[in-house]
């Protein structure tokens, strides 16, 4: 494994997070045990991941606390989230507060490493940090929390107007934040801003479904010809992204999108999230091998480093759950 410190947390972390959520919720999501679950967790901490992602909206963090018993808890690095509450002041911080307390009991911990807001749209921004952020950090300061972060929804604002403001902002230890071979303007309107700053990052989807379906990554691909915004030589190909698979690349295009993410700079910690131990491996393996040669890491920047929001695709549960927290 390879280690790296997050921002000005200081914390010393494995550069791949095991991500409890998205899609497979470390396997629940796809019809696998609460062991099955627990094993995952416990086979990335052999391989050397000391940071777990999880919130109270995936239901892993009971899986996380349970697998994570008996480890040496100065050596790990917890987060965990909770959506920003609906409703006036008092009520929202109530909600934040027994979020963070039922997110400790269920994790088995007296405290975690970094406790995150999740999925905060732009419009909710000011409120994040005027009316939540100062209680969570007193709640920092009685030691139920560590560092504080925000999290970004990278569907719903995906030019990062939110991060561009919270990692200027003070509050803020970390930022987690979308990036990937088509989604490449973090480049520009985050990272910048949270290197002067010395914010942490967390990078969520790097690898999302348009990677893993040959169909849907043409049928993009043609619209965005169409469209006139890739050249049109790209929808002659089978597979658009196929330049980047040959000796001395990449050997997929998984492989492919871990690697880019994991070496731009700016990156802290690349998450990945899987339900299945043999993923974990060839994930791992792919955030642990070099960067992509820089001819291909310069293509993608000449083809698709002007295009905002393709391929966040995002988990229908979290989407609802934020759903029912609006209108609490």
């Amino acid at each position: 494994m390879q280690y790296t410190t997050l921002g000005r947390t200081g914390l010393k972390v494995s550069v791949a997070g095991l991500g409890c959520g998205g899609f497979s919720r470390l396997g629940l999501g796809t019809g696998k045990t609460r062991g099955e679950a627990e094993a995952i967790v416990r086979r990335a901490l052999e391989r050397g991941v000391t940071l777990f992602d999880t919130a109270a909206a995936y239901g892993t963090e009971a899986v996380v606390g349970s697998a994570i018993k008996g480890e040496q808890r100065d050596r790990l690095v917890i987060c965990t989230k909770a959506l920003l509450p609906g409703g006036d002041a008092k009520t929202a911080i109530k909600a934040v507060v027994d979020s963070l307390d039922g997110s400790l009991r269920a994790l088995g911990t007296d405290h975690v490493d970094l406790f995150q807001l999740h999925g905060v749209p732009a419009s909710e921004y000011g409120r994040a940090r005027d009316v939540i952020a100062p209680v969570l950090l007193r709640e920092r300061d009685k030691g139920k929390l560590h560092h504080l972060g925000i999290t970004e929804t990278a569907p719903g604002d995906p030019t990062h107007e939110m991060l561009a403001h919270a990692a200027a902002d003070g509050p803020w230890d970390v930022v987690m934040v979308a990036f990937h071979m088509l989604h490449q303007g973090a480049r520009r309107t985050v990272f910048p801003l949270t290197a002067q700053n010395k914010v942490g990052t967390l990078l969520m989807f790097a690898v999302r479904k348009i990677f893993a379906d040959p169909a849907l990554l043409a049928e993009t691909i043609r619209a965005l010809a169409a469209d006139g915004r890739v050249p049109a030589r790209l929808v002659e190909r089978d597979q658009p992204l196929d330049f980047l698979i040959h000796q001395g690349g990449a050997a997929s295009l998984t492989d492919a999108a871990y690697r880019y993410a994991r070496h731009e700079p700016g990156v802290d910690v690349v998450l990945f999230g899987t339900g299945d131990i043999g993923h974990l491996e060839t994930n791992l393996a792919s955030l642990l091998a070099p960067a992509l040669p820089e001819a291909d890491r310069a293509k993608l920047a000449e083809l698709f480093g002007h295009l905002v929001g393709v391929g966040l695709d995002r988990p229908d549960r979290i989407t609802k759950l934020r759903a029912k927290s609006a209108g609490a």
